[in-house]
């Protein structure tokens, strides 16, 4: 299967998942959406990452988080598109829900929060913003 967008089909896997009360997403595995999946964890989005190996694939096991039967996740929204790439400078990096949210960018030293990314002076691609 060709997917012109893997990231955007990450995020809606989870979604999707959250929406029927899943324990648990399987993602087709890369290097770039672990990356963000870490920045997830480590923001306490999501539970926990496993890497699998299926049959020569692998794939990423993504532990969903619940708080009192409600998703953590409330929104999950891709921002920067393959047809239209979005780029914030460090000073300009938008805060979602006047900072309750979060936004991963890719910067030159890498995926991290926008919290991280203001913290270090480092602009670079918006990824997606999560509330």
């Amino acid at each position: 299967m060709n997917l012109s967008d893997p990231i955007g089909d990450m995020f809606t896997r989870i979604r999707n998942g959250q929406l029927r009360s899943l324990s648990f997403v399987k993602i087709p595995a890369s290097k770039f959406r672990l990356k963000i999946l870490e920045v997830l964890k480590a923001e306490g989005y999501i539970k926990n990452i496993l890497v699998e190996d299926e049959k020569n694939k692998r794939n990423l096991k993504v532990d969903l988080k619940y708080y009192e039967g409600t998703p953590v996740i409330k929104e999950i929204k891709r921002v920067s598109k393959p047809g239209r790439r979005v780029y914030s400078r460090a000073s300009s990096i938008p805060k979602i829900q006047n900072g309750l949210g979060l936004s991963i960018l890719s910067t030159s030293k890498g995926v991290m929060s926008d919290i991280e990314a203001r913290k270090n002076n480092l602009g670079g691609e918006i990824i997606c913003r999560i509330f």
